[in-house]
This record gives C-alpha cells, sequence and structure tokens, in this order.
C-alpha cells in the first residue's frame, strides 16, 4: 500500500493501466458474475462498505484520478480514469461514492470552493472519510432552484439556516451537504442566493427518509431549524450562491450523463450489469431470427455508441473552450433518451415475461421499466434539458418568465 499522491506521475496510460491491472488482482474482491455484490443504496452497511473499499483505493494509490494532486487525488488525464474503470469492471468497487459525492459535490468544490474546502472536504472524501450530498431542491419548488425559500441569516458571527429540502439522494448516509439558501430578499430571485456546506448530524437537521414506490427509502426531506454555521461554511461569495448552483449543475447533468471523469470505476452499482444484452434476450425469448427483434436492438446499441462517443466529445470540447459549459446538458438529454429506448426495447422484447415472470425470465425489465422516468427527472427535467441547449448553447431566445427581474419578496410563492 501507498499514499495516494506519491503515484508516479510520468507514467503512459497503457503503464498505468498495467499498474492497476496488477494491483486490483491483488487489492480489490473480484466479482462472482453468478453472485454480484449487493450495493443497496438504501442499506447504511452498504455506504459502509463503499466507505472501507475507497480507502483501501486511497492506500494504493487509485483514488481521484483526475482530481488535482494537492487535494488527494493523482492529478491525470480522463485517459487514466478511462483505463482504471476497464480494468475495474470485474471487481467489487465503491460506486456508490460516485454520484453525487465525487461527480457533483466534489466536483463544485473544486470549481468553487475556497482552498481550506478544498483541502479539507475533496481529501476527506477520497479517503473514504467523508459522503457529501445536494440540499437543494425544495417541497413548493418544483423545477425553479433559483426559487428557494430556505433562508440563511446574519446574526453575528453566525449564519442561521432555516427551511426544507427534498429529494437529496442519500443524504441519510452523508456527512456534509451543499446547501442553498436564500440571503437577499431584495434583489432579483437568481441575485440573492448563497450555497453553505452544512454538517448534516447538526442538532438542528432533522432528516426523514421518503419511501418510494417500490419500496426504495433512497431519498430524504430535511428541516432546517436555526441550523448555525460559520463564514467558513460559505461556498463561493456571499449572495453570489446561483454561480455555484450553475456550476453544481453543470456537474449533475454530466454525472446523469455517465460522462464525468471524476467518477471511479464502471458498470451498475453493486457489479450489476445495467446494459441489456439483447442477443441473449432474443435467444431466450425465442426471437432470435425475428427481424423486428434485431432491428429493435441494433437502434438500442446504436444510440449506446453515440451516447459514448458524444460524452468524449462534449467533455473535451468543453475543456478547450469550443462549446459552452451549458453543453454538458447534451450528455444529460441524450443519456436520458438512450436508456428510455433500452428499457422500452427490452420490454417490448420480453413481453409478458416481463410482468408476470420471475426474475431471470424477464421480469427484471418489467421491474426496470417502472423506473423509466427516473432518467428523464434526474439532473433536471428532459424539458429543462432542452431549454438549457437551446437557449445557451443554440442562443434561442429566452422563454418569458413574470419574475425576472423582480425583488424576491415580491414575487408570489405558490399562494392564491
Amino acid at each position: 500500500m501507498t499514499d495516494n499522491v506519491s503515484a508516479p506521475v510520468d507514467e503512459s496510460v497503457e503503464q498505468f493501466r498495467a499498474r492497476a491491472r496488477a494491483w486490483l488482482a491483488a487489492n480489490m474482491p473480484r466479482i462472482d458474475p453468478a453472485s454480484p455484490p449487493v450495493a443497496n443504496r438504501d442499506d447504511q452497511r452498504a455506504w459502509q462498505r463503499a466507505r472501507e473499499l475507497q480507502k483501501r483505493l486511497y492506500e494504493g494509490g487509485f483514488a481521484g484520478i483526475c482530481f488535482p494532486r494537492e487535494y488527494g487525488g493523482l492529478g491525470l488525464d480522463y485517459e487514466y480514469q478511462k483505463a482504471f474503470d476497464e480494468e475495474s469492471i470485474h471487481y467489487e468497487m465503491p460506486l456508490i461514492l460516485n454520484t453525487p459525492t465525487f461527480t457533483i459535490c466534489c466536483a463544485t468544490l473544486l470549481d468553487t470552493g475556497s482552498e481550506e474546502q478544498k483541502k479539507q472536504h475533496i481529501g476527506a472524501a477520497l479517503r473514504g472519510d467523508e459522503v457529501l450530498v445536494q440540499l437543494l431542491s425544495e417541497p413548493s419548488g418544483g423545477s425553479d432552484l433559483a426559487g428557494v425559500l430556505t433562508r440563511a441569516e446574519r446574526r453575528g458571527d453566525r449564519w442561521v439556516i432555516n427551511g426544507a429540502k427534498t429529494w437529496s439522494t442519500s443524504a441519510f448516509a452523508a456527512d456534509y451537504g451543499l446547501c442553498l439558501a436564500r440571503t437577499d430578499w431584495d434583489v432579483p430571485k437568481h441575485e440573492g442566493l448563497t450555497m453553505f456546506l452544512v454538517p448534516i448530524a447538526h442538532p438542528g437537521i432533522t432528516l426523514r427518509r421518503i419511501t418510494q414506490l417500490n419500496g426504495s427509502t433512497e431519498f430524504c426531506e430535511e428541516f432546517l431549524d436555526n441550523v448555525d454555521v460559520g463564514d467558513d461554511a460559505v461556498v463561493g461569495e456571499v449572495n453570489n450562491g446561483w454561480t455555484v448552483a450553475s456550476r453544481q449543475l453543470y456537474h449533475e447533468r454530466r454525472a446523469v450523463g455517465q460522462g464525468s471523469e471524476f467518477a471511479s470505476g464502471s458498470g451498475s452499482e453493486g457489479g450489476r450489469s445495467t446494459p441489456v444484452d439483447f442477443v441473449a434476450l432474443a435467444r431466450k425469448t425465442g426471437q432470435g431470427d425475428d427481424e423486428r427483434v434485431r432491428e429493435m436492438a441494433g437502434r438500442v446499441l446504436v444510440h449506446r455508441a453515440v451516447s459514448d462517443q458524444l460524452s468524449e466529445h462534449v467533455y473535451r470540447s468543453v475543456r478547450d473552450g469550443s462549446l459552452p459549459p451549458a453543453a454538458g446538458t447534451l450528455i444529460r438529454l441524450f443519456h436520458a433518451d438512450t436508456v428510455t429506448l433500452d428499457m422500452d426495447t427490452a420490454l417490448a422484447i420480453a413481453g409478458t415475461a416481463g410482468v408476470v415472470g420471475a426474475e431471470g425470465d424477464g421480469l427484471e425489465h418489467g421491474l426496470r421499466y417502472l423506473s423509466r422516468q427516473t432518467v428523464a427527472i434526474g439532473g433536471g427535467t428532459t424539458e429543462m434539458a432542452r431549454n438549457v441547449i437551446g437557449e445557451r448553447v443554440l442562443g434561442f431566445p429566452r422563454e418569458y418568465a413574470a419574475d425576472r427581474g423582480v425583488p424576491f419578496k415580491q414575487v408570489r410563492h405558490g399562494k392564491m
């Protein structure tokens, strides 16, 4: 075992790949395809296991491949991360830490946080000591993120936060949350916001888990009552929280679209393969020679290939400045379309087995179909994604908004 930041800095991608291959074989649990580990996001034990595996990655010198060395990472290019992902596909990895901890929260701190925040929180996350989440959405906010009602008031040398957040992914397992709050009600809604980094275990935070239709309790709601934090909790500048939130949304859309260089490992959580094997499915259902089924499956495979290429293109183009950061929404939108097509096609081929079959006989395709809408909501709805692409990438005129330029205290908030 070595310290993460002492890893070699002059390796080629192939040398790095070879070293990673050897280290993984000697240090990480190999996945049994017949009995893959289940990383249930509802279960606290899965999060503890993820922290342990992350610590192992850090001690082995393979954590935060694309994060700067000064904050605990390796400071390497995306090509190194992709090489590691390919080598680690058959090993148990702490994949549940990727989103939102690394791909959204740590990435946002890297862009907008203070030096102390970067060193403390990115470093702690890479060591497996911290889990970070987003505290953005509110019960009355819908898709209007800038219309938050949670308020932060200055009292002496402290900030006191009161309000409510909801749909916070895995907040019950987290240590800190990026919380967007209103600090000035006399200016338009985008101008009076501040982002705070708050401890989830603060006595003023009451956390409740939300039970979904499928029984999952991964999402949470939080009630903040006189949550006091210091100036060191402010991310970015006071009343400039929308800049931080915008960058956060950029990273979220890339993460949801599986296009973030800060994700470590590939495949779905718990070692289960997300992509449907359409060849095997067609044969199993006796439709291997059906031209219509083969055409349907081929369409999905083409979408997958385009999605992969689009992620690479947008990442490079945003980095070199030929596309604006808002172009990350392209990845998120096309990924949603691809996954939706994947689920729809799998159920169409599985037929009745996807509804009344047993696990392994096709029922899993029906179960996946029940949650298909999540990819059209996470990271902002697909409708919002199209607006962002139209207005901020293609330069179309902005939609009319009645509250644009109006002091937020004059805006009516869900009341007749």
